[in-house]
């Protein structure tokens, strides 16, 4: 949402806070409260009467239909709820949204509204909590694509608001399949390449050629994997970002899954000439997670094969892991030549690359590890951040929520299904 269309919509939600709570004001007064006054009231106020309260009331009309009209005028949805969750304002954009006429929907649940049961369950969310949001499909036959953000009411009820996001997510859903047909498309021809080139390079180690053209093939076997591994990871990226990609959440022994990702990396850092080692809690005290193994050990691949990959000969990579509070932080250190400051904020970024130079073996990486990983923190409930000073190394780190009630050897129920 655009920020113009924020501020918009936040004045307009403060207005119509001030005058309902202004309307139910001058409502109690007309209720004729003993002696003038309204006894809930903080502050006494003397009850007008006659010409007074007809001019209040015509005030608060005029108000009313100011705010109704700014109100038609904002291109997102909105719907006021009172507290038993019956819809009392909505404006044009809402009905068109539902597919309804604009009069219908006043005085209808939540439930009749929608007719999709998250919607009331994000309103009661956001009136218990505070706010909540949630992405749903309405409209009936000619269905939209809609984000509703809860808000709960200062003066009561909630908020809610409706983006409508079909468009983005037809665009999001055309990328994405672009991105797997183009990936599919060339990875057939580029495995073919390769194998190609492999069987050439066995070839040439005993013919008589020059050392020229044999650095040449090996030169091609090298850019076409790295070919085949930018749209491995693409495809990949792709698929998380897309939703394709489900994980299958278990309980997950994070302390296993770093001696994997060490072990099958042992071969690269020994040829890299670095040292890649684990310093983990003694006794298997490391509490167990909630998470998908499969993907939080290419999560550590990831962050690992960059690691080794930026660190000069005769460095040292070490995994630590520990627990903080709910969550379990494994930190990945290096001691490359480190992150410019001004890298630092779009690292996680989808092909964004630090300077070439940087990397030794001049052939850097797709751009796409560290997208990848970023998404998969996030698929776990958890984060990834990196620390790093120029000429000091670099410190990756993610954090997954440790399971609520489980501990080593306990069985752990399948997460609710969304």
């Amino acid at each position: 949402m655009q920020p113009e269309v924020v501020a918009v919509l936040a004045i307009l939600v403060l207005t119509v806070v001030a005058v309902t709570a202004y309307a139910e004001l001058r409502r109690g007064w007309g209720r004729g409260a003993p002696s003038g006054y309204r006894a809930s009231e903080t502050a006494v106020a003397p009850t007008p009467s006659g010409d007074a309260a007809s001019a209040v009331r015509s005030s608060d009309g005029e108000l009313f239909g100011d705010l109704s009209e700014l109100a038609d005028q904002i291109d997102a949805g909105i719907v006021r709820m009172d507290d038993a969750l019956s819809v009392v304002m909505a404006n044009q954009a809402a009905a068109r949204l539902l597919d309804r006429q604009r009069g219908v929907l006043v005085g209808r649940s939540a439930m009749e509204a929608f007719v999709d049961h998250r919607v009331e369950g994000v309103a009661r969310a956001a009136r218990e909590r505070g706010s909540a949001t949630t992405e749903v499909s309405v409209g009936g036959a000619s269905e939209r694509t809609v984000i509703v953000r809860a808000r709960r009411g200062l003066t009561g009820g909630v908020w809610l608001i409706l983006e409508d996001v079909t468009d983005l997510r037809w665009l999001q859903r055309i990328r994405t399949e672009f991105i797997d047909n183009l990936s599919h498309e060339l990875r057939t021809p580029l495995t073919t390449i390769r194998l190609l080139t492999e069987t050439l390079a066995a070839d040439l180690e005993t013919a008589d050629v020059s050392s020229r053209i044999r650095d040449r093939v090996q030169k091609i076997d090298v850019e076409t994997g790295h070919l085949v591994q930018m749209v491995n990871e693409l495809l990949d990226l792709s698929r998380i970002e897309g939703g394709a990609t489900h994980l299958q959440m278990d309980a997950v022994d994070l302390e296993s899954v770093i001696r994997g990702a060490i072990d099958r990396l042992r071969t690269f850092a020994d040829r890299q000439q670095v040292s890649l080692d684990a310093e983990l809690p003694e006794d298997g005290d490391l509490p167990l997670v909630r998470g998908d193994d499969e993907r939080l050990g290419q999560l550590l691949i990831n962050l690992l094969h960059n690691a080794v990959k930026f660190s000069p000969r005769s460095a040292r990579v070490v995994v630590t892991a520990r627990r903080e509070g709910p969550e379990v932080i494994v930190n990945v250190r290096d001691e490359g030549a480190g992150i410019p400051r001004a890298d630092l904020g779009r690292i996680f970024e989808r092909f964004y690359k630090v300077d070439k130079a940087r990397v030794r073996g001049a052939a850097g990486g797709t751009g796409l590890g560290l997208s990848i990983a970023r998404h998969i923190a996030e698929g776990h409930g958890g984060r990834i951040w990196v620390e790093s000073e120029e000429g000091s190394g670099s410190v990756f780190s993610f954090a997954i929520p440790i399971l609520d009630d489980g501990v080593r050897g306990e069985p752990v129920a399948d997460p609710p299904r969304e």
